[in-house]
Parts: structure tokens; C-alpha cells; sequence
């Protein structure tokens, strides 16, 4: 629902633009429309997109598809999505705008060879050394739900890297957190009902509230589980290896004391340029009346405090930023404005910086180039300039070696006497 949904636009119907770092892709219309959307597929072409990344026309998906998760689902599975998308959807007859990417990832056959290296996984097997709980976790995290699609970091490949399960990856603007069992980085200081809670209703009290990418996972999927189903993905998230970064030198939910440096500012004119109000003037001014003076959230404790807040205690600012230019608007219960029309980078900067160095992990920053760059929209490319790069390289190899075959075909022609 998420990925295939535009702003707006009727559900499933694609036309949603993802940004990725080698380029823009477009959701497509998976509704059962027979022009626009999937409504011609036999369950064998439903099974062959979902798990091999195969379309009907027999073209290849982007892995922004994440079949490399789906190829774990269960042949009943697999039937009941298949049943529910062709008599339970509506079907719109919408055709988005085709994913156009950059040479050389334009050529989707290339993904043949990606699928080949990296499309290694059959139906999950469950895991003896595990009780049955344990293995309905790891098989709906790793599989329908897709968990490591975000919460695992991509190689220069963008598959996913193996060793490093749930350790943490970026999603468009917005990064997706550690989520294995280090106490520190991870959720090993958070309790399995903690977990819980943080999934079907999208906050956890002292801990995190869901934003972006995340609070979409909550609305359109995880709420609807079954509270066996969240259980067994609680206790299976709390048995991943854990992976510490070493700039957490205590849990991210830990950081914070309360502090108001408000009176500071009392009779104080605001500057001329608002563009160099202070932090205590941009708190007072925009956070202080939901968050309250000391930063410890609404007294009945609808809104969340800054302090004991992972959105402050991790190193990566990026949620951070976001979440004070979109504000949160999933949840009915804890709504934010976004301030991207009322502050300028630099006082995003300047109110970031003062919520970390009093409430957060002070080893954190926010700066403006990177307020800059999110409000922008802009994910990193440097995939595509590196594989651009290669490809050229191997072109100038081949006609190298072309020419050096011609020159040499030429000298023996040359050479045999007539």
C-alpha cells in the first residue's frame, strides 16, 4: 500500500516516485485493472514478479520491489495474496508514468545477472535450533514484512549485506535505524511488550515514536497483525547478532536530562534577521508549548518528550531534520506540524543543534548543507556516476582490444607473401 499508492491517488494504483541512488522509480498500478494493472496474471506470473522479481512480459523488477524478502513466502502464501489482489482490490484503470533510470541501470536485463549473485533464497526453512514463535518471527520479518529492506545497509550493489543484519540503512531521506539486539544501537534495551507496542501503535513511552517510511509500515501493515504475529517478530528482532557503532557509548533512547533555558531570553527583542534567532527563541517559539519548557513532553503524555528519545540519541540526524520539516501526521493521537514553509536551513540547523547538545547525544550534529539537501529531496548518485564510470572503463577496454585484433589480423595479413 505504501509504495504503490501516490499522495492522493486511489490505492494501489502506483505513480508514487521513489527515490533510490541510481535514480527515480516509479511504482507501477497493481490493481487488477486488465489494461493498466495486473488483472491478466495467472497465479504462476503473480508468483514469478512476486519471487523472482519477473514480470508478466517477462522483463525484470528493480529490486526496489523487495522480491529478494518476497522469495521467502510460502507457495499458500503466495496463493492468498494472489486471491485477495485479484477479488479484494479495486481495479483502477491508471497507467504511472514508465521508471526511466540512467544508463547503465536503464538495461533491465542487467538485473538477470544482480538476481544471480543475490537471489539466493527459496521458501523460508524453518530453523530447528528454534521453538515454533521464534521461527513466525523470523520468517514474517525476514519475508513478507521485509524488515532488512530498510533496517539493513546495502553494498555498492544495493543488495543487502548479509553480515550485517538490521544494522541500519538509509531509505530515500529518511534512515532506518539498528535494529538488532546491541544495547546500546539496537533494541537489546528495549523489552519484547516495548517492541510490541512500538508496532502496532506506533510509539513506545520513553523510547521512539514512528516517523516517515516507518510510520507508514505501522498504518498500512503492522497494526493489522495479529498480536501473536508482533510477538513472534519481537522475539525473533531481539535474537539478531547484535551490531554496535561505536559512537553509542550508551542505549540512544538514554540520552536527556530535563533543561529550560528559556529565561534567558525573557525581554530579549527577537534579531532583525529572524535567520539568527537563537536556539532557546526557535525552542520557545516553536516547540516549547507541545514539548513543554523542560522538554519532557505533553503531562498526560499524548505528545513525546525530547529527552530519552532515540530521534535525538542517534549519530544519523537525518530523522531528526525530517521530522521538523514534514512533521508526523500518521498517527492519530500525536500529530507535528511541519515547519519546512516557516524555517529557513539555517534555523532548522540552529534548533536542531540546540535539541541535541540539551536533550540528545551531543556527539550528534545537524548542519545546514544537510538541512539543505533533504529539503531538496537529494539522494546520493554516486552509484550512478561509479557504474557509469565502469562501463565507460570496459567500453574503452573492448574497443581496445577490438582495435589491438584489427592491428594485429592487419600486420599478418601484411606479412604472408603473394
Amino acid at each position: 500500500m505504501a509504495c504503490h499508492t501516490a499522495p492522493g491517488g486511489a490505492a494501489m494504483a502506483g505513480g508514487l516516485s521513489i527515490a533510490t541512488p541510481i535514480g527515480t522509480i516509479v511504482a507501477t498500478n497493481i490493481t487488477p485493472s486488465k489494461e493498466d494493472g495486473i488483472g491478466n496474471y495467472t497465479l504462476e506470473q503473480f508468483d514469478a514478479a512476486l519471487r523472482k522479481g519477473v514480470r508478466a512480459d517477462g522483463k525484470h523488477l528493480y529490486p526496489a520491489m523487495p522480491y529478494t524478502s518476497y522469495a521467502l513466502l510460502s507457495d499458500d502464501d503466495v496463493a492468498a495474496l494472489y486471491a485477495y489482489f485479484m477479488n479484494g482490490v479495486i481495479p483502477v484503470e491508471t497507467r504511472p508514468a514508465e521508471t526511466k533510470l540512467p544508463f547503465p541501470f536503464n538495461i533491465r536485463l542487467s538485473m538477470a545477472a544482480w538476481n544471480l549473485l543475490f537471489l539466493d533464497k527459496g521458501p523460508y526453512q524453518p530453523d530447528p535450533a528454534h521453538d515454533a514463535e521464534w521461527n513466525r518471527g523470523a520468517y514474517l520479518a525476514q519475508g513478507p514484512a521485509h524488515c532488512g529492506t530498510c533496517h539493513t545497509p546495502r553494498n555498492l550493489f544495493m543488495a543487502e549485506k548479509t553480515s550485517a543484519e538490521m544494522a541500519g540503512g538509509d531509505v530515500g531521506f529518511w534512515h532506518a535505524p539498528n535494529i538488532t539486539s546491541d544495547a546500546n544501537s539496537g533494541v537489546g534495551g528495549w523489552t519484547v511488550d516495548e517492541l510490541v507496542a512500538y508496532m502496532r501503535d506506533g510509539h513506545a513511552a520513553g523510547k521512539s515514536q514512528a516517523a516517515g517510511p516507518m510510520a507508514e509500515a505501522v498504518d498500512n501493515s503492522l497494526r493489522l497483525l495479529t498480536p501473536e504475529d508482533l510477538k513472534a517478530i519481537a522475539v525473533y528482532v531481539k535474537s539478531i547478532p547484535a551490531v554496535q557503532d561505536a559512537a553509542d557509548t550508551q542505549p540512544v533512547f538514554a540520552w536527556g536530562n530535563p533543561s529550560n533555558d528559556l529565561a534567558s531570553i525573557r525581554g530579549v527583542a527577537l534579531p532583525q534577521n529572524l535567520g539568527a534567532m537563537t536556539g532557546p527563541q526557535l525552542y520557545d517559539a516553536y516547540c516549547a508549548t507541545c514539548h513543554q519548557a523542560d522538554g519532557q513532553g505533553s503531562f498526560e503524555g499524548g505528545l513525546p518528550p525530547l529527552l530519552h528519545n532515540t530521534a535525538l540519541g542517534r549519530e544519523n540526524t537525518n530523522n531528526l531534520v525530517m521530522v521538523m520539516l514534514e512533521g508526523l501526521h500518521h498517527q492519530p493521537d500525536i500529530l507535528m506540524p511541519g515547519f519546512a514553509k516557516e524555517l529557513s536551513d539555517t534555523q532548522v540547523a540552529t534548533l536542531g543543534t540546540y535539541l541535541i547538545q540539551h536533550f540528545g547525544n551531543p556527539a550528534a550534529k545537524v548542519d545546514v548543507a544537510q538541512v539543505a539537501k533533504l529539503r531538496a529531496g537529494a539522494v546520493s548518485t554516486i552509484l550512478v556516476t561509479i557504474a557509469q564510470a565502469a562501463v565507460a572503463l570496459g567500453i574503452i577496454v573492448m574497443l581496445g582490444l577490438i582495435g589491438l585484433w584489427f592491428f594485429r589480423r592487419r600486420r599478418r595479413t601484411v606479412a604472408i607473401p603473394h
